[in-house]
């Protein structure tokens, strides 16, 4: 299983502005920060927006911030919300062709692992995620290349 670019940038974001908690960020500065063009990040940043994990202030001295505090922002939830699919494998997606569908059981521990995985992000939140120094709120971590995960 690979989480999108989409997801890895959105993770990035929220925990740009958890550390910068007491003012607004811009798409221009977190695009900066990370090395990700600004059309990505407007994307992003709405969608965000949409789901209501961020809020967004229009115009001159404009920005975003979080709209809820990090230890109140579930992993799990924030990747369901990012994610479109998660069909691992052919049978778990709507469209199915696969021949082997009603007598294989690869399904039943495809959906187990998935359950499970999805389970262990909803027992962390945001908070969880942010740098131990987080006493010096200006300090933000620089994340290289996509978060880490283990492909099945």
């Amino acid at each position: 299983m690979r989480l999108t670019n989409m997801t890895d940038y959105a993770l990035r974001l929220l925990i740009f502005l958890a550390q910068q908690p007491d003012r607004l960020c811009t798409i221009a500065e977190i695009s900066g920060h990370y090395g990700i063009s600004e059309a990505h990040m407007m994307k992003i940043t709405h969608q965000l927006g949409l789901a209501g994990w961020i809020e967004t202030v229009r115009g001159k001295g404009g920005g975003m911030r979080l709209a809820h505090a990090p230890q109140d922002i579930r992993l799990g939830e924030i990747i369901r919300s990012m994610e479109p699919d998660f069909s691992v494998v052919e049978c778990l997606a709507s469209i199915n062709h696969c021949v082997l569908t009603g007598s294989c059981r690869l399904t039943g521990a495809i959906e187990g692992a998935l359950h499970s995985f999805m389970q262990h992000l909803d027992g962390h939140t945001l908070a969880d995620v942010l740098p131990l120094a987080m006493s010096k709120r200006t300090q933000v971590v620089r994340m290289s290349g996509p978060l880490p995960v283990r492909r099945a």
